[in-house]
C-alpha cells in the first residue's frame, strides 16, 4: 500500500518506506554537536589512526601514473589489484573472482538483503545485533527473529529451535557492535557444524576483527565453510571511513546476483578511492599500521574500565553499572541497575555533558532497556575520565528522581 505524503503533495510513497526509520545512533550523534558534550555514542574510528601522509602520497602517485583510468567509470566487481589484495589477506583460500568491492560494508548488507530476502522471509540475528544490519534488512520486509545469546555467543539450542525456514543467520563474531563480545571457538565450531547440517547460510560481518588487543580472535566462520557463508569486511576501521570502501566474499551460487544488485545500485564503487586503498596497502602497510590502532584503542579501553571502576564502584546502589571487558574492537556494553532505563537516563547524561547510545534499539525483539553502549575510541583519556564521572553523576541524579 502506498503511503501518502503531506497534504497537497502529488507524491505517493511505496509501502516499504513505512518501515524505514532514522538511525537512532545518527539522531543521538546530533546531541554531540552541542558545545562541551563528551561523546561515547558514535562508533567512529579515531582520526588519530588515519594515515594522512600515506594517502597524500597515494593521491599524487595515482593521479601521476594512472589519472584517466582512476577518474573513469570502472568495473562493477572492483579494481582487480585490490580484489587480489583482499583475497590474499584473508585467512583461508579465496579466489579473487569471489571478491566484490562495495561502497562500505553497509552496502554489502543492503545487497545481501536485496538478493536473499523476500517479504515475510525469516532472518535470524543475534541478541543484541548491529542496528545498521536491521536497518538494511527491514525495507525488504523480513521476519527478523532474534536468537538468544550470552557473553560467548549465541545459544545453540535456541538457534536450532528457530532455524527452520530461515534464509540466513547474520552474525558478528568478533568484538560485536554493540556488545563488544567475541564468539568463542567452541561456539563457532558448533554454529558452523549446525548450520551446515541444517542447510542454514551464514552472513558473517567482520569490520572489527583486526582490532584485537592481546590475542587474535578464532578463525572466521567462513573459513570453516566457504560455500555456506557470505563474508563482509571493511577498510573503514583500519584505514579511513570517509573513503566508503568494503568488500563481500561470496560463493558462486550467490555472487552473480550480488554483482547485479551492485550494478543496479551504483554501477561501481569509486575507482579512484579503490586505487588509493590499493596503493596505501602495498608493501605490507597494514601489518605495520594496524598494531598502532590496537595499542591506542587498548589504552583507551583500559582508561574507560579504570574510570568506571573508580566512579561507579560495586556496592553503590545509586551509581553501579555492570559492564564487560571487550578483548578488542570499539565498544563496551553496560547495564543499569534494576528499574532503570537507558533511554530515560540519556537526558540526565546530556545535561551533565556526556552522551551514549541506549541499548534497546540493538534488539530485534525482547529489548533490554537497561543496556547501553559506550564507545571508547574517539575521546581522549582525559575526556574518558571526565565523561565517566559525568555519567556516574547522571545515574545518581536519575536514581534520586526515581525514588518516591
Amino acid at each position: 500500500m502506498n503511503t501518502a505524503t503531506p497534504r497537497n503533495s502529488p507524491w505517493l510513497l511505496a509501502g516499504r518506506t513505512g518501515k524505514m526509520n532514522p538511525s537512532v545512533i545518527r539522531e543521538i550523534l546530533k546531541l554531540t554537536e552541542k558545545p562541551g558534550i563528551i561523546s561515547f555514542a558514535g562508533g567512529l574510528p579515531s582520526p588519530k589512526t588515519f594515515p594522512v601522509a600515506e594517502f597524500e602520497a597515494a593521491c599524487a602517485k595515482v593521479l601521476r601514473d594512472d589519472p584517466h583510468a582512476a577518474l573513469q567509470y570502472a568495473a562493477s566487481e572492483g579494481f582487480g589489484p585490490l580484489r587480489e589484495m583482499v583475497a590474499a589477506m584473508l585467512p583461508w583460500s579465496v579466489d579473487p573472482a569471489r571478491v566484490l568491492i562495495t561502497t562500505g560494508s553497509q552496502q554489502g548488507l543492503d545487497l545481501v538483503a536485496k538478493v536473499l530476502v523476500d517479504a515475510g522471509s525469516k532472518v535470524l540475528v543475534e541478541s543484541p545485533t548491529y542496528l545498521g544490519a536491521v536497518m538494511a534488512f527491514t525495507p525488504m520486509e523480513p521476519d527478523i527473529v532474534s536468537v538468544a545469546s550470552d557473553e560467548h555467543g549465541l545459544d545453540m539450542a535456541d538457534l536450532q529451535a528457530k532455524a527452520s525456514g530461515a534464509r540466513f543467520f547474520y552474525a558478528l563474531p568478533n568484538f560485536q557492535n554493540p556488545s563488544g563480545r567475541t564468539m568463542s571457538e567452541e561456539r563457532r565450531n558448533a554454529l558452523s557444524q549446525t548450520a551446515a547440517k541444517l542447510g542454514l547460510p551464514i552472513v558473517e560481518d567482520n569490520p572489527y576483527g583486526d582490532l584485537w588487543f592481546d590475542q587474535a580472535p578464532p578463525p572466521p566462520l567462513t573459513a570453516r565453510n566457504p560455500d555456506g557463508c557470505i563474508y563482509l569486511g571493511s577498510f573503514s576501521k583500519v584505514l579511513a571511513p570517509g573513503l566508503r570502501l568494503g568488500f563481500i566474499v561470496a560463493p558462486q551460487a550467490v555472487y552473480p546476483k550480488l554483482l547485479q544488485a551492485k550494478q543496479a545500485a551504483d554501477l561501481h564503487s569509486p575507482g579512484f578511492n579503490q586505487r588509493l586503498i590499493a596503493e596505501v596497502m602495498k608493501n605490507g602497510f597494514l601489518e605495520r599500521h594496524v598494531p598502532t590502532i590496537r595499542a591506542l584503542y587498548k589504552s583507551q579501553r583500559d582508561a574507560m574500565l579504570e574510570a568506571l571502576a573508580r566512579e561507579m564502584p560495586a556496592g553503590d546502589p545509586d551509581a553501579t553499572l555492570t559492564w564487560n571487558t571487550p578483548a578488542g574492537g570499539m565498544f563496551l556494553w553496560a547495564r543499569l541497575p534494576k528499574g532503570m532505563s537507558a533511554v530515560d537516563l540519556l537526558p540526565y547524561a546530556v545535561a551533565q555533558g556526556v552522551a551514549f547510545v541506549p541499548g534497546a534499539p540493538f534488539y530485534a525483539a525482547d529489548a533490554d532497556p537497561r543496556t547501553l553502549r559506550l564507545s571508547y575510541v574517539t575521546p581522549s583519556v582525559p575526556e574518558i575520565q571526565r565523561g565517566v564521572a559525568a555519567l556516574a553523576l547522571a545515574i545518581k541524579t536519575y536514581a534520586a528522581n526515581l525514588k518516591p
